[in-house]
């Protein structure tokens, strides 16, 4: 195992995304804090990574909005602050603002503080592409970092409102962030039962034999990227792109519509969709213009949809 890479800390990470950037961490020889109190991640996420007696991690259930989560970060002193931690259910933030802005922006000042308790830590935040730009003009989409940030629904506006406090922190207290703005992440261990995730929610409805919903006319449109490259891209993200926000994802429209006909063939089934009344919130269209992270960060996304809603099958099915 490799000593001398440094101590990094993943707040969510017991969640989807999380726990995959944990476990790419963790190969790669960091000792990982996981900072998660378990509301929507699992600590069946991370049996593998307990599992692994050369692993270096340690856990701790904790809220992230509690004023002891700088003392955490304080303690730990880790060189990178994996920020994935978040209320993220777009319908929730309609229904219950309030929780949705403590979670989401008393939760980021909370490792924003840490940050600057730690000294020299740097914060890679994960924001939100499909709710930051609001709805785009069709000759705007795929949108790049330089269009105007209009968030529709809560959710969108408090995850604004964190990647503004990392520009602010950055001026005042010197402390480094990259922020990552994410289109529609997939992959496996997105909970079909969670706050979000249609590919998982699909997959799973398609295995039971069940038809799935669509609401509205299913002509959305959503970017969907694959956690692996996602995760690749945080791992970059701690040493580059310093100061900027980043969108991660293909560039790709893929409508609602054409994803139930993927996966229902990845499934091997021929259930008919059923439509119910559009959600409030949701944009109408949405792909983000990944160009940016592919020069300051040196990404780009490999995996097609196809390939990716595969391994999601699979991996409901075991």
């Amino acid at each position: 195992m490799t000593r001398d890479r440094p101590r990094v800390l993943v707040t969510g990470g017991a969640g989807f995304i999380g726990s995959n950037l944990v476990d790419r961490l963790l190969a790669e020889g960091h000792h990982v804090d996981v900072v998660d109190d378990l509301s929507t991640g699992s600590l069946a996420n991370l049996a593998e990574a307990r599992a692994e007696p050369a692993h270096e991690m340690t856990f701790h259930q904790l809220d992230v909005r509690s004023g002891e989560l700088v003392e955490v970060i304080a303690r730990s002193r880790p060189a990178v602050i994996y920020h994935l931690a978040a209320q993220a259910d777009v319908r929730v933030s309609v229904e219950r603002p309030v929780f949705d802005a403590e979670v989401n922006i008393l939760g980021t000042l909370r490792v924003l503080e840490g940050a600057r308790a730690a000294s020299d830590a740097r914060v890679v935040l994960a924001a939100s592409g499909g709710t930051l730009y609001g709805e785009a003009r069709s000759e705007d989409i795929p949108v790049r970092e330089s269009h105007e940030q209009r968030p529709l629904s809560c959710y969108g506006v408090s995850k604004k409102s964190a990647v503004d406090y990392l520009f602010a922190y950055r001026e005042l207290h010197a402390v480094e962030f990259c922020a990552l703005a994410l289109a529609n992440v997939y992959g496996p261990r997105q909970d079909p039962n969670g706050e979000a995730g249609v590919v998982a929610i699909f997959a799973d409805r398609l295995l039971r034999g069940e038809a799935v919903t669509i609401f509205g006319d299913g002509e959305q449109t959503r970017d969907f990227v694959y956690v692996d490259d996602v995760v690749d891209a945080f791992v970059r993200a701690s040493t580059r792109g310093g100061g900027l926000l980043l969108n991660i994802g293909t560039g790709q429209e893929v409508s609602v519509n054409e994803l139930a006909t993927v996966m229902a063939d990845r499934a091997g089934v021929s259930t008919p969709p059923v439509h119910a009344t559009p959600r409030p919130g949701e944009l109408r269209r949405n792909a983000l213009d990944p160009e940016r992270a592919a020069i300051h960060l040196g990404w780009k996304p490999w995996t097609s949809l196809a390939r990716g809603v595969q391994a999601v099958v699979d991996h409901l099915r075991r």
